[in-house]
């Protein structure tokens, strides 16, 4: 017999808002806590400590515009924010401060999210000012080091999602981005070069991630449709896969740092969870009353301590511990 699928571990209230966006950051020593970071529609940042369930602090610097992109950078004391003010703000957190201490301004007004590579060089991507326009800088010197533009006789649409990654060190990175065509691209960051691209839906691609080791990807849109996609070895994507939901709309996909599950954030209030191998559908967990709008898988080195955070439009946040074992 299937088992019903759980309730939550706990939930988090007090945002007053529509939850945008969730980070964990988790890797530290003990004695400091395990972090969950919220954007919401308000334009406020909380940083909840996971272990009181309480809020830390609450950061105010997107001038009221939805916070729809956060990320911790080298550390738990560092995070960048992306809001709809076309603001990247990069925070310092050490101390009890919650201070702005560089900005980088945004010339698109899409909804598409950075993406950041955390390695030596710490690489952002970041939507560019035309909307099908996409530019990879380095955040210590604020040099742009690829900007990826289709020429004037593709019309892609908006870049509507992203992925930077490297395939192995030293290596140039890549970034996969996905269209409001419905396509998903593959660009080689320092030559700005068209490596591939396939056409994965007919609406426009709202979320996507890619497993780097593994070289596949998953993608969702406004469909009834997860679609599966791999890279060969001669950099050239293919669809190998199209997993059927229930309902319309995916909002967010995220992988799970072990890469064995995947959990996605839909339009009709559910969570769904997928065994990343085969994509066999695993769970459906039912908990919020409106739309999701993200998920984020904790990266605790435990594989016992790992949870997943979803984020709603019903301004809850809640938190799951399912198939930790996996």
């Amino acid at each position: 017999m299937t088992l019903a699928p759980p309730d939550p571990k706990f939930d988090l209230r007090g945002i007053g808002a529509e939850v945008s966006s969730l980070h964990f950051h988790c890797r530290v020593h003990k004695p400091c806590p395990p972090l969950l970071f919220s954007g919401s529609s308000s334009g406020l940042v909380h940083v909840w400590n996971v272990s009181t369930r309480r809020t830390e602090t609450v950061l105010n610097g997107h001038d009221g515009k939805s916070v729809y992109w956060i990320h911790t950078l080298h550390s738990k004391d560092c995070l960048m924010s992306q809001g709809r003010d076309l603001q990247i703000h990069t925070w310092n957190l050490a101390e009890g401060r919650n201070e702005v201490t560089d900005s980088i301004a945004v010339d698109s007004v899409g909804f598409c999210k950075c993406s950041l590579l955390n390695n030596e060089n710490c690489l952002l991507a970041m939507p560019g000012k035309e909307s099908s326009q996409v530019q990879v800088i380095d955040l210590a010197s604020k040099k742009i080091i690829g900007s990826m533009d289709p020429v004037s006789d593709r019309n892609w649409g908006m870049a509507m999602c992203m992925k930077l990654w490297q395939p192995k060190s030293g290596s140039s990175p890549l970034l996969i981005v996905g269209y409001e065509d419905g396509s998903v691209v593959l660009w080689h960051v320092l030559e700005q070069k068209l490596m591939s691209r396939i056409m994965c839906h007919k609406e426009p691609v709202m979320s996507l991630d890619f497993d780097c080791i593994n070289a596949k990807g998953v993608s969702g849109s406004s469909e009834k449709i997860l679609s599966v996609w791999t890279l060969d070895e001669q950099q050239n994507l293919k669809t190998c896969k199209a997993q059927e939901i229930i309902n319309p709309g995916i909002a967010d996909i995220a992988l799970r740092q072990d890469r064995k599950i995947l959990a996605t954030a839909g339009w009709d209030h559910r969570i769904r969870i997928f065994g990343w191998k085969k994509m066999k559908p695993l769970a459906v967990l039912q908990y919020h009353s409106a739309s999701m709008h993200c998920v984020a898988f904790s990266d605790h080195l435990k594989s016992e301590e790992r949870l997943l955070a979803a984020g709603s439009k019903d301004h809850r946040i809640s938190i799951w511990k399912i198939y930790s074992q996996t």
